[in-house]
């Protein structure tokens, strides 16, 4: 298994922009906790987004990151728990051709894929993995530049 440090997906010329299209049901934290997904430990705060996507997936999305990525779906409001849809915004993702490893944000969860799963990067320094049959599933390419 290789393990991925200071990766910088702008700049690999296999990386492509998507935009996931999910509708997913989110809890939001009572108490900090640790949520097991399938990639490895997601460690949330109170008040952050336990969230379980439309194939099953579950994983948690801090506060700030989940208010400015998902949108209520009503009768549902903001901050409630319930069904909520994520904005069409761009990430840079790439299909790994072998086992790797990568920690979640620096000095955060570290998180582990199996060879074909897509190493996706939401910001500079900010990363997640999704297995294959999921992201063809709830993704598509984007013109994003």
């Amino acid at each position: 298994m290789i393990e991925l440090k200071q990766v910088d997906l702008s700049r690999d010329p296999d990386a492509r922009w998507y935009v996931k299209e999910e509708l997913v049901q989110v809890a939001f934290a009572k108490a900090e906790g640790e949520l097991v997904s399938l990639e490895g430990p997601n460690c949330y705060g109170i008040g952050d987004a336990l969230v379980t996507g439309s194939t099953g997936s579950r994983w948690c999305v801090s506060r700030e990151r989940f208010n400015s990525r998902y949108d209520p779906v009503p009768p549902c409001r903001a901050g409630q728990d319930g069904p909520y849809r994520n904005k069409p915004v761009p990430v840079l993702a790439k299909q790994m051709k072998e086992a790797f490893s990568i920690a979640r944000s620096a000095g955060g969860d570290i998180l582990s894929g199996a060879s074909g799963d897509w190493l996706m990067q939401y910001a500079p320094g900010d990363f997640g993995i999704t297995q294959d049959s999921r992201f063809r599933q709830v993704y598509r390419r984007s013109q994003q530049a």
